[in-house]
């Protein structure tokens, strides 16, 4: 079989104004502390692909508008909802109160490993991402509802931050829609 790419014509995408009125996915991610203004515009783009509802932006994370999110971005920072919150802990609080389950994805005793974790339908979740040294805050794990862990079979103990993302999203909307 021949293969041709197609077109960005042919790929259909939505426009901007399109993206932000579409439904979601009933997910968000949670930034903390995220060193790589990079990184944060790779999780925007991700974001984007999976059709996030939301991406919050905690601690020192870095904020758009900024060059080296923009890049990385390339204009999901404008397509995805997002807001910046100082203190994660206050976000988790509301979440729960809204009916999110919280989601640290870490490695931890008693976590779940990605592929065993089966979200519930019509529930909506948080996956809190952490800084790229440290991972999440044990304060966050301690407040998580869940704590997914990727396994892993190198001999590096963790993921960049943006691959983890898009990791756990295409778990999480590939098992929500059961393509």
């Amino acid at each position: 079989m021949a293969f041709q790419k197609l077109s960005m014509d042919e790929l259909n995408r939505l426009s901007v104004e399109e993206f932000k009125s579409a439904a979601k996915h009933s997910f968000v991610f949670i930034l903390d502390d995220i060193r790589s203004l990079n990184n944060v515009g790779s999780v925007f783009r991700t974001a984007d692909a999976f059709k996030a509802s939301k991406v919050y932006l905690c601690g020192l994370t870095g904020t758009p508008p900024h060059r080296d999110i923009t890049k990385t971005a390339l204009g999901a920072d404008e397509s995805v909802e997002w807001q910046h919150v100082e203190e994660v802990l206050s976000l988790i609080a509301r979440l729960k109160s809204e009916g999110y389950v919280i989601v640290a994805i870490e490695q931890a005793e008693g976590s779940t490993f990605l592929h065993e974790f089966k979200p519930v339908a019509n529930q909506s979740y948080a996956f809190i991402l952490g800084n790229e040294v440290f991972g999440v805050n044990e304060d966050v794990v301690n407040q998580s509802d869940i704590c997914l862990e990727i396994p892993q079979f190198g001999t590096k103990h963790s993921l960049n931050v943006s691959v983890t993302a898009g990791i756990v999203a295409w778990d999480y909307v590939s098992k929500s829609i059961n393509i």
